[in-house]
């Protein structure tokens, strides 16, 4: 699967960061969200896959494009037989989030990008559009840290793990206010937060790469964001716990409907039948082989925003690969039309 579908990825976290980026700073999130989901799933039905969408668009963005259940890829299409025959393909469970951070698009701001996963059938959790608590931290705390431990607990060992004194670690913390207590207790164990509006995904990974310094994220944030960290974090040897938070007195917000009870029955239809179960990544992405791609859409982290020129743009991405056991970054210029000059910074 590495093999064959990982360059075709790139094209199609890239088609859709492209997309979204021409709306950058106008405003119109839900417009920026839109064209990112109708370029990444046209670009997706050119590959030759049977890929079957279990973590997309759809119940908070009201999406009518690369929804869970949806099938995507060439070979999906009525007329396959003309392209491939669908019976020789392993099917592909994709989990996608065209514009992660679509308030951050909309403003200008730096971290949004596009992002998939994607494994052989059954490999990606199936998670619900509910919320969950994560822990995300390097390779070196790995089953050190643990969600169940206090955020104090927790940085007095990553202290120890990375041979960092606590005042020098960074924790990213979504600006909540269901996260008031938590950064009161990051900062008065000694530590440094970063706040974020939006886009914990990149967060996540970043504590996987030395340099970044982002050591750790906690706290609550949506949960099919958390099984494409999760993605990520596995093939890159890093720490990734998960737990569903389905109570919306917890959450402070009305995203996932005002009743705790009807969340967990629904939880129960989706195959879950212990809503408070402790996720690691292996767990969320449990597939032989994983994939992870994401194209940055403004300036982040670990990625360049989408940079254009006359005539073309300027991409970078990420694709961690479990079963080649990389991280490739791809510096793409894209050539639209007769370019009379390339653009390289």
């Amino acid at each position: 699967m590495d093999n064959v579908i990982g360059l075709e990825i790139i094209e199609v976290v890239e088609q859709a960061a492209i997309a979204s980026a021409r709306w950058m700073g106008k405003g119109e999130k839900n417009t920026a969200d839109q064209v990112a989901v109708e370029a990444m799933r046209e670009r997706m039905n050119k590959i030759h896959m049977r890929g079957r969408i279990v973590i997309g668009e759809g119940e908070r963005d009201e999406a009518p494009m690369l929804y869970i259940g949806e099938e995507v890829g060439i070979c999906t299409q009525s007329d396959a037989k003309n392209f491939c025959d669908p019976e020789e393909l392993v099917e592909i469970d994709i989990a996608v989030d065209p514009c992660e951070g679509t308030n951050l698009v909309a403003y200008g701001q730096n971290g949004s990008m596009a992002v998939l996963a994607i494994s052989e059938k059954g490999g990606l959790l199936a998670a619900p559009d509910v919320y969950m608590k994560k822990l995300a931290a390097p390779a070196v705390a790995k089953n050190h840290v643990d969600i169940n431990k206090s955020a104090t607990e927790n940085l007095k060992i990553l202290s120890d793990c990375m041979e960092r004194t606590i005042e020098e670690l960074v924790v990213v913390v979504m600006d909540r206010p269901r996260h008031k207590d938590l950064i009161n207790e990051i900062r008065q164990a000694g530590a440094r937060v970063r706040l974020i509006s939006d886009g914990d995904v990149s967060a996540a990974i970043s504590c996987a790469f030395a340099g970044t310094n982002i050591h750790s994220l906690m706290g609550i944030g949506a949960a099919p964001e958390g099984v494409i960290s999760a993605a990520a974090m596995r093939a890159l040897g890093g720490h990734f716990q998960g737990q569903l938070i389905y109570d919306p007195a917890i959450v402070k917000t009305g995203l996932i409907g005002e009743s705790k009870e009807d969340n967990m029955a629904r939880l129960k239809e989706m195959g879950i039948e212990d809503p408070d179960k402790v996720y690691n990544a292996e767990e969320l992405a449990s597939g032989e082989t994983v994939l992870f791609a994401a194209c940055g859409i403004t300036p982040g982290t670990l990625m360049e925003g989408v940079r254009f020129f006359p005539h073309g743009a300027r991409t970078q991405s990420l694709v961690i690969s479990s079963q080649s056991k990389t991280a490739r970054f791809v510096d793409t210029v894209h050539m639209f039309g007769e370019s009379k000059s390339l653009q390289l910074k």
